[in-house]
């Protein structure tokens, strides 16, 4: 006798979904676990539900779970067993999108360094390397998935294979295998897939098994008819409904006129379709997570992944929010519970010590090389590198010094003195250097992308190094900077008096401060008078800061501070025309720009 799995709970009709055999209409938004912290997960889950979602969507971020090869954890802040138990705890759904590409403005598009550093591997394709990393992968995703669907008590109802892939290939036998490896795991609800509403992404993303979705945020007609078109039967879904957009480091904040997103969210629902608003709530980029796109010019992106969303970065609802209750209201139930106000963060500023330049501290010396090695050939997840090299005969002045390009931005110093920067993002590849015998060169990838062809791109000095022309012959000896312990060696470092003149500071130089609060509470860094480099609050990295713009502020998680004494520490990699730490009422992510 052949046995069959049930039938799910949660199935694909003919023109609706069906929850235990009724039409339902999903009405989700997203919410990236990664990008909030643990300790504030069921407020924001909260929050969402009375707008009226009854379901929660998340990508899983490969890298943040396994950002060295073999690896894994999925504990605090990766803990997506326990976010998927916290959505079933408010009565929701929940929508997985595991990728393994991801894109979401997130370091790499979610695929991890270790992954991509290999030159020869073909990325998102039936590459058996590719595949087998793959495949352990999602293994470990789905060992979290499995018992936390609709159909085992959970609250699971979709996951979504690959991510946007008809704009990136066609590799049909890539798809079954993604497939088949999520069926043979035991995952027993829906599967879908996500394009723009363009013919030949929908083409190029389709296969049999999986339930096409869409991703715009207007012209909704017209992208419904589109998507209709290739997906002939079943519920029509936008499963990014996008209401705002990300921002780059030197570009103006985006917003969008909560009128216009509400009407368009208004004539989605109207038509019938379910959706998934992108993003309900975008929260923050921690740590060094953020990505970067570029489409002819490279430009990282910014800390905050606020996306003017309903619900801000640090919690609070906002006149698009209560816009797009209302919309929800005409067609679906709506939580009858007030909606929470805004409360302002508490005012002050705290004087911030000098401890002078921390990054030798943090320092690994790793050898001579004939030529600049790419940070990738360095190991995963490298962010700093300084190159050095000892010139045959004084450089004569003055000399161009040219890099065939800098990955992403770079300081350079001729006998320990500062002469210039190089930028990606405004094409800079070389600089009239002093006289000089000793050049030094610190390196900063700020961003990887995320999107399209350069996912994986290796990072560093690129192209060889020359000096009037000549490549320069080496030895290179080359020091990578471990970022993520650079708190640990500013809190141990001697205090350096004569690191601040003036209120003013040169950098590289690590900073410190102590200030009291009376309870826990979410903060708002201001970091005007900064000029580029990273923060801290008691252990917890909240990412980069850098003059730039449009950024202006940092949000503090409550669950990073405490009540009594906490400790902030800086490291700024430029220079400082404001040592002190102020905390102020409200955020300022910058100039909007609709």
């Amino acid at each position: 006798m052949t046995m069959t799995n049930p039938p799910s709970r949660f199935q694909i009709g003919e023109t609706d979904f069906l929850l235990d055999g009724a039409p339902h209409r999903i009405i989700s938004g997203a919410m990236h676990y990664s990008r909030v912290h643990p300790d504030q997960w069921a407020d924001r889950i909260r929050t969402a539900k009375l707008m009226g979602l009854n379901a929660i969507e998340t990508y899983v971020m490969w890298n943040a779970h396994e950002p060295v090869q073999g690896e894994w954890d999925a504990t605090g802040p990766r803990d997506l067993g326990r976010f998927l138990d916290l959505i079933a705890d408010a009565g929701l759904h929940a929508i997985v999108r595991p990728g393994p590409y991801v894109c979401a403005e997130w370091h790499n598009g979610g695929l991890p360094t270790w992954l991509t550093s290999d030159p020869t591997m073909r990325l998102r394709s039936s590459d058996p390397r590719y595949l087998e990393a793959v495949t352990s992968y999602l293994e470990r995703v789905n060992e979290i998935i499995v018992p936390r669907q609709i159909d085992t008590g959970g609250s699971v109802i979709l996951v979504q294979i690959e991510n946007e892939y008809g704009a990136y290939g066609s590799d049909a036998q890539y798809l079954a295998e993604l497939i088949r490896l999520t069926r043979a795991a035991g995952i027993t609800v829906p599967l879908t897939q996500v394009d723009q509403p363009i013919p030949h992404m929908l083409e190029n993303g389709w296969h049999e098994g999986l339930h096409t979705t869409g991703s715009f945020g207007s012209r909704i007609g017209e992208r419904l008819a589109s998507l209709r078109e290739h997906q002939k039967t079943g519920p029509l879904m936008c499963m990014e409904f996008w209401c705002g957009w990300f921002d780059h480091w030197g570009e103006k904040h985006h917003t969008t006129t909560f009128a216009d997103s509400a009407r368009d969210l208004d004539e989605l629902l109207a038509a019938g379709a379910s959706v998934n608003i992108y993003m309900v709530h975008g929260g923050t980029n921690f740590a060094l997570t953020a990505g970067a796109n570029d489409s002819g010019r490279y430009l990282p992106l910014v800390t905050s992944y606020d996306y003017d969303a309903p619900i801000t970065e640090s919690g609070d609802v906002t006149e698009k929010f209560r816009a797009f209750r209302e919309v929800i209201a005409r067609h679906a139930p709506v939580p009858d519970e007030p909606l929470p106000e805004p409360v302002a963060a508490p005012v002050f500023e705290a004087a911030l010590e000098s401890v002078g330049d921390v990054l030798a501290s943090a320092a690994e010396d790793r050898g001579d090389f004939a030529h600049p090695p790419t940070m990738d050939e360095l190991g995963p997840d490298v962010v700093l590198v300084e190159y050095a090299t000892r010139l045959d005969a004084p450089a004569p002045a003055p000399a161009v010094l040219e890099v065939g390009e800098v990955r992403d931005y770079a300081w350079v110093h001729i006998d320990d003195t500062p002469v210039g920067v190089l930028q990606r993002t405004v094409g800079d590849h070389a600089l009239t250097i002093p006289a000089g015998r000793d050049l030094r060169v610190l390196v900063e990838e700020t961003g990887r992308v995320n999107y399209d062809t350069k996912i994986g791109e290796p990072k560093g000095l690129i192209g060889g190094v020359r000096l009037n022309g000549t490549e320069l012959p080496g030895p290179w000896t080359v020091r990578t900077i471990d970022v993520a312990t650079l708190d640990r060696a500013v809190e141990a470092a001697a205090s350096d008096p004569g690191g601040i003149v003036g209120g003013r500071v040169a950098g590289p130089a690590g900073l410190r401060a102590r200030f009291t609060l009376d309870a826990p509470a979410d903060l708002f860094l201001d970091t005007r008078g900064w000029g580029k480099g990273y923060v801290w609050i008691n252990g917890f990295f909240l990412g980069r800061y850098w003059r730039r713009g449009p950024q202006r502020t940092l949000f503090v998680p409550g669950p990073a501070t405490r009540a009594g004494e906490n400790r902030i520490v800086v490291v700024e990699l430029e220079t400082m025309t404001d040592a002190a730490a102020r905390f102020v009422a409200r955020p300022d992510l910058g100039h909007e720009v609709e």
